[in-house]
């Protein structure tokens, strides 16, 4: 009898029952025609998978690199700060220690000239007045006291106009005028006057015009 094959299939050799079937299992147990490809492509997703991520941690790990950089620049940089801050700092303290220093110096200048400056104005308008002497000085703080010698009470109340002329002075007074006993020839009155400080002079002393005492008349 004669067999076609309408399916197409390639025939089967005879043989054993056992070899028949082995055969037809075959496709069965490869997974059919699509089996490799579908592993390939699984292997192919794992090696981009894993390259991909190594990727991601390679620009990670340089990220942090360069922020590690980064705070190590700034780290030295506030160190650097912070140390010329450091130098200002005591640059200012010693300009501040300095210019205090300076300021005591001045000040026991001042205190040093002050009297000394005034002294001589006293002195300098003693000397200007006619007819009066000055015997001594005592600075009593807000106030000088003077002792002196004139020939009329003329010539010591010109002496504390000259005193009240200097601006060094607000107030002066007249504490004691008595004619000297042993002065036999001429006319001699001894004095002292109490001098107040002004709070700022307001003449030089080289500008106080001198007064002329009244001369004593001769016997």
């Amino acid at each position: 009898m004669i067999r076609i094959n309408l399916l197409g299939l390639p025939r089967a050799k005879k043989g054993k029952r056992g070899g028949a079937g082995a055969t037809t299992m075959m496709p069965a147990m490869g997974g059919g025609e699509g089996g490799p490809g579908i592993a390939l492509f699984l292997m192919v997703g794992l090696l981009f998978g894993a390259l991909g991520g190594y990727y991601f941690y390679w620009k990670a790990d340089q990220a942090g690199k360069v922020i590690a950089a980064n705070m190590e620049k700034e780290v030295a940089e506030g160190r650097r700060l912070a140390e010329v801050k450091s130098k200002f700092d005591r640059r200012t303290a010693e300009a501040k220690a300095f210019e205090a220093r300076v300021k005591v110096i001045d000040q026991l200048r001042e205190n040093q000239t002050g009297p000394v400056t005034l002294m001589n104005a006293i002195s300098t308008t003693v000397n200007k007045t006619d007819a009066v002497w000055l015997v001594s000085m005592t600075d009593a703080g807000g106030s000088v006291n003077i002792d002196g010698t004139a020939l009329s009470t003329t010539a010591v109340a010109n002496l504390m106009a000259n005193l009240m002329k200097s601006g060094y002075f607000k107030a002066v007074e007249i504490k004691d005028a008595t004619q000297d006993s042993n002065s036999k020839d001429i006319a001699q009155f001894n004095f002292t006057l109490n001098c107040e400080k002004a709070l700022a002079p307001t003449a030089s002393p080289a500008a106080v015009p001198s007064g002329t005492a009244a001369q004593p008349k001769k016997s």
